[in-house]
């Protein structure tokens, strides 16, 4: 039975992914969190911070396969904490891990590596590939971005690792029901409110992410929705947004692909065979 670490257990993912993975009754898991999370389900705990190395000593009596590292710094942090915490505190994580033969690391980054809490984005293509460059002006989405960097220096310096890196979308309760958008004005954030995705899906892509067979290197996909949550279908969101767009939008014009996703998520199914269940059409 292999031993799971989440950090930022005590969180909307964290708890709901702690709980799940305990009651599959495959894994022992070990939840590390600033609080401990109210989850209704026996599982190892550490109080702590992972960017704080005298903390992570307290998880010196657990023998750690894998990790899922949902604990971070969120949208509309401050430049100096992204950095601090999601680069820096990153880093000191899986060198803590690696050190003590941890070889498994799902990482959760973000949508908003591309930079589109900023009204000044502009996609490079449609659907926004897997490793869709980083234009980011506001700090979370390029600190996020340096998390993956990160993954990949230390990728090259331990070849045997597995790093997957789920740029994941803005998650949402499966109940009430998530709704649809009507599309008003270009404002911040306008892109990650239509790429949704629901909490069920969010922990089973983390939990496959888990459980995938081992594949050394660092891989990056995006995890969201199985379509736009918006009314509108995707060419008249582009044109209504983004009237000085100069990119194909030929894909979603095609009959039933109107409201696909914006960003492409072939990746995550290929590798690791993940589809997402909640479609807010149906």
């Amino acid at each position: 039975m292999s031993t799971i670490l989440v950090t930022g257990a005590s969180g909307f993912i964290g708890k709901a992914l702690s709980t799940s993975l305990v009651r599959s009754g495959k894994h022992k898991v070990v939840c590390m969190s600033r609080h401990k999370p109210q989850i209704d389900v026996e599982a190892a705990f550490v109080k702590g911070e992972f960017h704080d190395f005298e903390d992570l000593r307290g998880l010196d009596g657990h023998e750690i396969d894998a990790v899922v590292h949902l604990g971070a710094v969120t949208g509309g942090c401050s430049e100096l904490d992204g950095m601090m915490v999601n680069v820096e505190g990153t880093r000191r994580l899986m060198r803590y891990l690696m050190d003590r033969g941890c070889r498994k690391f799902v990482m959760a980054s973000s949508i908003a590596v591309v930079g589109l809490q900023s009204v000044k984005f502009r996609p490079v293509a449609l659907p926004m590939p897997d490793e869709h460059p980083c234009l980011d002006r506001d700090g979370y989405g390029f600190s996020k971005y340096m998390m993956e960097e990160v993954t990949r220096y230390h990728a090259r310096q331990n070849e045997g690792i597995d790093v997957i890196n789920i740029r994941l979308a803005a998650i949402c309760p499966d109940e009430p029901k998530p709704g649809l958008a009507k599309v008003g004005p270009l404002g911040q954030w306008a892109l990650a409110s239509i790429s949704r995705m629901v909490l069920s899906d969010a922990v089973r892509v983390f939990t496959m992410s888990a459980e995938s067979p081992m594949k050394p290197g660092v891989r990056v996909m995006n995890a969201v929705g199985p379509k736009v949550f918006a009314e509108d279908t995707v060419p008249e969101i582009m044109r209504a947004w983004y009237p000085d767009l100069k990119i194909d939008l030929s894909h979603y014009e095609r009959p039933g692909h109107e409201h696909d996703p914006i960003f492409d998520i072939r990746r995550v199914r290929e590798e690791i065979g993940f589809v997402p269940e909640f479609d807010p059409f149906k």
